[in-house]
């Protein structure tokens, strides 16, 4: 399968002029099989006063559009997330969209970023651990802040993920940790991982792109260094059987007990 993640940046203030950038650039991913978009792309993660006036239920204008796309490009789109009201609650919500424009699954973020951030002091954390189960794949899907648990990313093995989706907009300083995470979640659990980073400023923030494709081998197949850009990559899902079977760690895990799993 043809993956694309699209690393995009922040129209300041601009909400509009952001989605159609975002727009454009997932029409240049034409082709793919799969297309992943960033954390919080619309507003930028960094614009807390803009999460509750701007946020949109399951009819808004963002997953209107993200839906119209997926039929467009005849391709399965992970939205990304974005700031969704629901039941006088707000919630870093992602979707996974069908061909068909079919809303296929909701993941909505466990792991709220209170550091520097009033994401925990305005969001509602999901419940739910999420694995949606396609023709294309197996995909566990998460948002940013999640990559620091490994437990998350094993729950999701445990239900038969096979690639991991990641949205994200992950700031500097922390760029090591972004590459290295990436590529742990992969190894350790032996699936792919493909994530889409935000790009550029936001409320004084950078964020530090280098969104990436990584091999059950940590190995990065893909990444994106600090501009926009649309990555590309061929991923084979028979290469993620082949590790299983070479090197069968995931076998030899236990569960907390101390029994073999």
């Amino acid at each position: 399968m043809l993956v694309a993640s699209i690393q995009i940046g922040v129209v300041e203030n601009d909400k509009i002029a952001t989605i159609e950038n975002a727009v454009e650039n997932i029409r240049h991913a034409r082709g793919a099989d799969l297309i992943v978009l960033p954390e919080l792309w619309n507003i930028g993660f960094m614009s807390f006063d803009r999460y509750v006036p701007e946020a949109e239920d399951q009819n808004g204008p963002t997953l209107t559009i993200l839906r119209e796309l997926a039929k467009e490009m005849q391709a399965f789109l992970h939205t990304g997330s974005f700031v969704e009201k629901d039941g006088g609650k707000y919630y870093n919500s992602s979707y996974l969209i069908s061909p068909k424009g079919e809303m296929i699954a909701n993941y909505r973020k466990l792991h709220l970023f209170g550091y520097n951030s009033k994401e925990t002091q305005i969001l509602s954390r999901g419940d739910t651990v999420v694995v949606a189960k396609t023709s294309l794949a197996n995909f566990g899907l998460a948002t940013c802040y999640d990559l620091r648990f490994p437990e998350l990313f094993r729950r999701m093995v445990e239900k038969g993920a096979e690639i991991f989706l990641v949205g994200s907009a992950w700031p500097y300083p922390r760029l090591e940790h972004w590459i290295m995470l990436n590529r742990l979640r992969a190894l350790e659990n032996q699936c792919f991982l493909v994530s889409a980073n935000s790009v550029g400023p936001n409320m004084g923030s950078q964020f530090v792109g280098h969104s990436m494709m990584v091999n059950p081998w940590g190995v990065i197949l893909a990444s994106g260094g600090d501009e926009e850009v649309v990555l590309r990559a061929e991923i084979d899902l028979n290469d993620m059987i082949s590790a299983r079977e070479r090197f069968p760690a995931l076998a030899d895990r236990l569960d907390w007990l101390g029994n073999i799993v």
